[in-house]
């Protein structure tokens, strides 16, 4: 029962990787590009719909932010 507990997580934990490799970018956006789009779920937080002017959706996109400014932080892990 055991062995296979531990061999269905690692299945699922090896699918879940093969999509995520297979969901990235190939190449990085070239410096002074445009990010590809990126897809956000909006927060369950009422004042935080609020704040980022996304309210009664289930996902937005960072252009519908309403704000003069968004920054982006990206860190390269690897």
């Amino acid at each position: 029962m055991r062995f296979l507990v531990k061999t269905l997580f690692a299945l699922i934990v090896c699918r879940l990787a093969i999509v995520g490799f297979a969901a990235a970018e190939i190449e990085p956006p070239a410096e002074g590009g445009v990010l590809p789009e990126i897809i956000l779920r909006v927060p369950e937080n009422s004042e935080l719909q609020q704040y980022l002017g996304v309210g009664g959706k289930e996902t937005f996109t960072i252009p519908e932010i309403k704000a003069e400014v968004v920054i982006i932080e990206i860190f390269s892990m690897y």
